[in-house]
């Protein structure tokens, strides 16, 4: 197997390729509209109608005709008009003004909405407060200003959150057609864990915690997690693994992937008859990553030497370390999760802030580290956790994302700007 470490940004090009390459998934369902939320949208929603579908009122006040209603003119009061009625009356004509709300549809005749600020009114009087003008189109949505009648609204590929399940709604779309999940398997390695139970770990054991954390992360984008058993140190366990795996759609494994004696996965995966992709990536947390893909077959144990002719899943060897699993997770394996999910805005969230404090480089890898980012009106700053390294969950669970420090010799100053990775 051929070694191959990348900068952060090569590795996640290299994974960027492949999740672009992805087929759009081939099935669908239909999922009621309240139950869509965090699902990917497999088929557009159209506008049925214009939207709005009628000239509509943004403030409480007056349907007036702009050139009728100038300074020291007046206008009488000739209605009252709601949200959810139509004038039933004559066009509006020149001297004439209607009460209107907003939301209400522009009565026939009129061409502008003066605010109630903006008049003085008495005994169904109107005039015009000094010193204000008044201009055709003030204060009105003009029907079909949103959307026109047959626009796509929403495009395929699009997740669903709340601004998607209110246009969908506001189209009267009870059914939406989405993609199925996913199906992410998820596989810890190693001798020293125990999972969830009521009796103590010995000294020397430790729960399994990270194939819960990859299972709420695989949750949130949308995906089915399967926290397959644990994996112990041993080449059969490992090829027994690797081959329930193999029939998911992708298959996520921790630990193993380091330099020791018992790092056993990279050699499993290979005998299975794995591509790789990536051996590495220069980055901390999470250098020791592997990415390839490996025969969708099923079957326990090495499989004959000729080339698969597929099909494949693909797979991630993360460290075991947990904060090394979440990064690169956030980094690399939500891309691809995406994607399979027909996503098509698939790439890592990143956002821009400010040091808090100055932070000594490193010169050879791009750092993501836990943070705390705070958002203020006038500014937005980062400041690190300190933290012992990418085992201390404690230190994790205290950030709310991960500073992005990249390669360089020169210290980072107090109030630099850098990246952000969002989580």
């Amino acid at each position: 197997m051929a070694e191959r470490i990348l900068s952060y940004e090569q590795a996640l090009e290299e994974v960027l390729r492949h999740a672009r390459a992805l087929a759009v998934p081939a099935t669908q369902e239909q999922v009621a509209l309240h139950d869509a939320l965090g699902r990917v949208l497999a088929a557009p929603i159209i506008a049925p109608r214009d939207h709005p579908a009628f000239d509509r009122s943004t403030r409480d006040g007056y349907a007036v005709r702009a050139e009728n209603l100038t300074a020291g003119t007046s206008l009488r009061v000739v209605g009252s008009l709601r949200a959810g009625e139509a004038w039933r009356g004559a066009a509006l004509s020149a001297g004439q003004a209607i009460e209107i709300m907003t939301g209400a549809p522009l009565p026939p005749g009129a061409n502008t909405v003066v605010m109630i600020e903006h008049v003085l009114v008495e005994n169904e009087i109107l005039r015009l407060g000094p010193p204000r003008k008044v201009s055709a189109g003030d204060h009105i949505v003009a029907r079909g200003s949103e959307a026109r009648s047959g626009d796509v609204v929403l495009p395929a590929g699009r997740r669903i959150g709340a601004a998607e399940i209110a246009i969908a709604a506001s189209c009267g779309t009870a059914q939406l057609a989405i993609y199925p999940q996913p199906k992410i398997a998820i596989i810890a390695t190693g001798d020293e864990l125990v999972e969830l139970n009521p009796q103590q770990p010995e000294p020397w054991q430790i729960y399994n915690s990270n194939t819960h954390a990859l299972a709420a992360l695989v949750r949130r984008e949308g995906g089915f997690a399967g926290r397959l058993q644990i994996a112990r140190d041993t080449r059969e366990d490992l090829f027994e693994r690797i081959a329930q795996g193999s029939m998911w759609d992708l298959t996520v494994l921790s630990g193993g992937v380091s330099m020791g004696k018992h790092d056993l996965v990279e050699g499993a995966l290979a005998e299975f008859g794995a591509e790789f992709f990536l051996t590495g990536a220069r980055i901390q947390p999470g250098k020791p990553i592997v990415f390839g893909r490996v025969p969708k077959s099923g079957i326990v144990g090495p499989l004959e030497k000729k080339p698969w002719p597929g099909p494949w899943t693909y797979f991630f060897g993360l460290p075991g370390n947990p904060i090394s699993t979440q990064v690169c997770f956030h980094l690399f394996i939500a891309p691809l999760l995406r994607a399979l999910g027909g996503e098509t805005e698939i790439a890592p969230r990143f956002t821009e802030a400010r040091l808090a404090e100055p932070v000594r480089a490193n010169a050879d890898l791009t750092r993501f580290l836990p943070a705390e980012l705070t958002s203020a009106y006038d500014a937005v700053s980062v400041r690190l956790i300190g933290w012992q390294g990418s085992g201390d969950l404690a230190a994790n669970a205290r950030a709310n994302c991960y500073c992005v420090l990249p390669p360089r010799s020169e210290d980072f100053a107090a109030g630099e700007t850098v990246r952000v990775l969002l989580r």
